[in-house]
């Protein structure tokens, strides 16, 4: 796919790039790229392979920039990023994609924008921009999910699903990560050390770095949150069983007089006057009554009950 940078993106075939005035979007899978790179006349003599892509950077190069994307899956951030690289100078840009992810960002760029003042600069923004166009919404629905869990655990919520909850926080590790990774990118850009951009045109890239920071922002926020969620729960959890050993001592503590009062009348000693009394039995028994009586008072009083 070719394309001329225009009052939007035009297609074009391949002969059509030769002595065209306007910049140029080209994408291939990295076989074409080997086969072609020498045409398009970069002085690059670099190799990219999709396996040994971890991370969206961009390097310089004497007459040329190159780079590459590792953009996490908004739908699953904690699986396989989707990963392409790029090589670039003032005439234009080339994806090397074999995934069809850049394909299909450039197919987004075309159907959405039209520019009255079309540059290389102005595509490499929107480009950007379609990457992150849907993390805000992606932030809120986030946000509104942790605040379902948070009125859960203050409801008492047993079922809490501190699985989801890891791995919420994950995947916003993974997107702080990212956006990180596209704050240095466009930063490299904008730093325009080929002066492949026009001057006036590098505030694009700070448009850019300033979204892709409050994103940034956002996340951190969003992953405090998660783990003030875990402390809360935690905290909840905690107050549970300390109403269960409360529980359990009061008991304790209400049945150690009449364990004790058992014990001393099961010892049958041969010269015990209470045996042969005939009140013995309703006195034990009273007083029993009137000791837990007594503690359940006490304790209700304290507010240990």
């Amino acid at each position: 796919m070719y394309f001329l940078i225009e009052d939007s993106l035009r297609a074009v075939s391949r002969e059509d790039l030769k002595g065209a005035k306007s910049q140029f979007v080209a994408v291939m899978n990295s076989e074409e790229w080997q086969k072609t790179k020498d045409t398009f006349e970069m002085g690059i003599d670099i190799d990219f392979g999709m396996d040994d892509i971890f991370l969206t950077k961009a390097e310089v190069n004497y007459d040329s920039l190159t780079g590459t994307f590792a953009i996490p899956d908004r739908n699953n951030p904690s699986a396989d990023d989707m990963k392409f690289a790029f090589a670039m100078d003032e005439k234009g840009i080339v994806f090397i994609d074999d995934t069809g992810t850049a394909e299909k960002i450039i197919n987004s760029v075309r159907h959405t924008k039209k520019w009255k003042m079309p540059s290389l600069e102005r595509f490499l923004y929107d480009f950007l921009d379609q990457i992150v166009k849907n993390d805000l919404r992606l932030m809120e629905n986030y946000e509104t999910e942790l605040d379902s869990m948070e009125q859960a655990i203050i409801d008492g919520d047993e079922d809490l699903p501190s699985g989801r909850l890891n791995d919420i926080r994950n995947d916003i590790r993974y997107l702080r990560i990212h956006y990180d990774q596209l704050m240095d990118l466009a930063a490299e850009l904008q730093e325009n050390e080929n002066g492949f951009f026009e001057v006036e045109n590098l505030r694009y890239f700070r448009l850019f770095i300033d979204r892709a920071a409050r994103l940034h922002d956002t996340a951190s926020s969003l992953r405090d949150y998660t783990m003030q969620l875990r402390d809360l729960y935690k905290a909840q959890l905690d107050i549970k069983q300390n109403r269960i050993m409360t529980v359990l001592t009061v008991v304790t503590t209400i049945f150690m007089p009449l364990t004790l009062i058992a014990g001393w009348y099961g010892m049958n000693f041969r010269v015990m006057p209470e045996l042969n009394w005939q009140w013995s039995y309703p006195v034990v028994i009273a007083v029993s009554v009137a000791i837990v009586i007594g503690s359940l008072l006490f304790f209700k009083k304290k507010k240990w009950l």
